[in-house]
């Protein structure tokens, strides 16, 4: 069974950065974040192959980075330059054999 474990959200003022992180159970070929703010659909935010190909969010591109740890089954999102418009519940999410995997999610708040 495929797992998603998130971590790294919490409060940050506008400008500020966090990392988040999302650890899995196995190896995963394509891996990425989503977020989702109250009242709005959930979008995808980055997401990376396991061969390093990345895509972004064009509201994200140039302040975001996804990246990941192969050994450890770790991918991260750097995140510089929050705006509130960030704030959001992130979703980690895993395509595997298929199937859409999903973590819980982690919030991120931005505020001053």
């Amino acid at each position: 069974q495929v797992q998603l474990v998130e971590s790294g959200g919490g409060l940050v003022m506008p400008g500020g950065s966090l990392r988040l992180s999302c650890a899995t159970s196995i190896s995963i070929y394509t891996m990425g974040w989503y977020r989702q703010a109250p009242g709005k659909q959930r979008e995808l935010v980055a997401r990376m192959t396991g061969d390093g190909r990345t895509e972004y969010a064009d509201s994200v591109k140039g302040r975001f980075t996804i990246s990941r740890d192969n050994a450890k089954n770790t991918i991260y999102l750097e995140m510089n330059g929050l705006k509130p418009e960030d704030a959001a519940e992130y979703y980690c999410h895993a395509k595997f054999y298929g199937m859409d995997y999903w973590g819980k999610g982690t919030l991120v708040t931005v505020s001053s």
